[in-house]
């Protein structure tokens, strides 16, 4: 695998298109995946086996994920909530997995249908099964900046529930700005509160959404910190049903211009990505949103 400072974790097949209006062909899929590994990124978030009626964009998850092409050094994660999905996934032969649940219980409650806790056990026989055949797992902490239902979230209600995922067994923890409201110092705040806690940036993810602009200060803020894992969405797709207006994920090509011009290595070729999002914009029919998108790069 390419030497890295910085790991992009893309989040663009599962969390960029479950929040998209549009249905997209499970062979366009797997073509915006090949081009999101041809562009050399390394970790791409294939789909999701939670229940096709509660997520139809994903519905196709059992056919799309075997006809995945394999790469050396590529790891296609996907998202799997409990032992009904965790059977869909070791079926379709699935060797990495995400966990979701959140900092705010009535989020979590309007989200997945269950309380923090249950959330923690249900996933249980799920990260269980990854520790014993191999898999790398990660967890999804949402809401650690604001809940859309009760406002500020404090950082004790945060580390809580990071604890609670790394004792079920993960391996890294992906800190989620859900409704894009924080800024960079609620970045130091919530980071400083997670590593006085014993959880240091070696175990830690961000997860930034653009809604209100700040995505890109907040990956400043954290690479400070130590920081080293970043999720981002090709062409800026996804974000948040219950932020109004929200603009969409981090852009894997904002995020990559950003890197570049702060010499951190990353593995990633920033005219594929943007190959890649022009590709899935016109897939959804709509113009790219993200400024590199627009605007394009600039030698490093």
């Amino acid at each position: 695998m390419t030497q890295v400072d910085v790991r992009i974790f893309e989040v663009g097949p599962r969390d960029g298109l479950q929040n998209e209006a549009a249905t997209i062909p499970t062979d366009t899929k797997l073509q915006f995946i090949s081009l999101l590994a041809a562009a050399g990124l390394r970790e791409i978030e294939a789909t999701s086996f939670v229940s096709p009626a509660a997520i139809p964009q994903l519905a196709d998850a059992d056919e799309l994920y075997p006809r995945l092409e394999p790469r050396p050094g590529v790891r296609y994660p996907a998202l799997v909530p409990n032992r009904r999905g965790l059977e869909r996934a070791i079926a379709a032969g699935v060797d990495a997995v995400c966990v979701f649940t959140a900092a705010s219980e009535t989020f979590t409650r309007h989200n997945i249908g269950m309380s923090i806790a249950e959330s923690l056990e249900a996933f249980r026989p799920v990260v269980e099964h990854g520790r014993e055949a191999g898999w790398w797992v990660r967890g999804y902490l949402s809401t650690a900046f604001g809940c859309p239902y009760e406002g500020p979230v404090t950082e004790s209600a945060v580390v809580a529930v990071a604890e609670g995922l790394l004792a079920l067994g993960v391996d890294e923890v992906s800190i989620g700005d859900t409704i894009g409201v924080a800024g960079p110092a609620d970045v130091r705040r919530v980071v400083g509160a997670l590593g006085a806690a014993g959880i240091g940036p070696d175990r830690l993810a961000m997860h930034f959404h653009d809604t209100r602009g700040t995505a890109l200060a907040n990956v400043t803020a954290a690479l400070e910190l130590g920081i080293g894992c970043f999720d981002s969405s090709t062409g800026g797709t996804g974000g948040c049903p219950y932020a109004p207006g929200a603009a969409g994920n981090l852009a894997t090509e904002d995020l990559v211009y950003l890197l570049d011009r702060e010499g951190l290595r990353h593995g990633a070729d920033l005219d594929r990505i943007l190959a890649a999002a022009r590709f899935i914009s016109e897939a959804l029919g709509r113009p790219l949103a993200s400024k590199v998108g627009q605007a394009g790069g600039w030698p490093s």
